[in-house]
Parts: C-alpha cells; sequence; structure tokens
C-alpha cells in the first residue's frame, strides 16, 4: 500500500503562483510513477502531470505546459507541482496518484490516490 497527501493548495489571483506538495508513503518501491491530476465541478478528472521517482518519464497535459514544472525529493518521498501563470480555468481539486507503471497517464492505471488539494484562481 501506498498512502497518498496532498498541501499547498489555496486561493490566489489569476497569474499568481502555487507549489503543490504530495507527501508518499508506505511501499513507494511498489509504485515509481507519481502523477498530479485535476478535477472540477461538473467536469471528469483529469491528468496534470507524472514524474518518476528516479526522475523521468516527465510528461504535461498540453494545457500546462510551459506553465506547471512536476519535480521530486526522493529522499523526502515528496513530489511537487510548481503552477506558474495560473489561470481561472486552472481552478480544480488537485489530486496525486501513484502508479507501477511508469509510463501510464490514465486514470485506472493509478492504484493509489490522496485527498486532494483545492486550488482557486480567481480572475
Amino acid at each position: 500500500q501506498v498512502q497518498l497527501v496532498e498541501s499547498g493548495g489555496g486561493l490566489v489571483q489569476a497569474g499568481g503562483s502555487l507549489r503543490l506538495s504530495c507527501a508518499a508513503s508506505g511501499r513507494t518501491f511498489s509504485a515509481p510513477a507519481l502523477a498530479w491530476f485535476r478535477q472540477a465541478p461538473g467536469k471528469e478528472r483529469e491528468f496534470v502531470a507524472r514524474i518518476t521517482w528516479s526522475g523521468g518519464w516527465i510528461a504535461y497535459a498540453d494545457s500546462v505546459k510551459g506553465r506547471f514544472t512536476i519535480s521530486r525529493d526522493s529522499t523526502e518521498n515528496t513530489v511537487y507541482l510548481q503552477m506558474n501563470s495560473l489561470r481561472p480555468e486552472d481552478t480544480a481539486v488537485y489530486l496525486c496518484a501513484a502508479s507501477r507503471w511508469p509510463e501510464v497517464t490514465r486514470i485506472n492505471e493509478f492504484a493509489y490516490w490522496g485527498q486532494g488539494t483545492q486550488v482557486t484562481v480567481s480572475s
């Protein structure tokens, strides 16, 4: 089992920045890929970014490329999402997820999920 706890969400004005953290515990070696997803009210959950504990297999959704950066601190078992140039359409609950497969991006390929942290971007 892998436990994931997100933090760092909040309210920010458009154009601002936030950094989200995801602290992992448990059998983290069994889930080498960590990803961020988000879900806005009334919308489906969508992939945002992915990284592995080794720092590879980095991928981003087109909607966040050039604005968001995913990184990890494997010594602290923590994954980060630096979000810059935030837009109102980035408003969502952001969830951290872990998978045993390094290359995946689909929701059903991630076995472990955190509870999420709310990000609200005002215009």
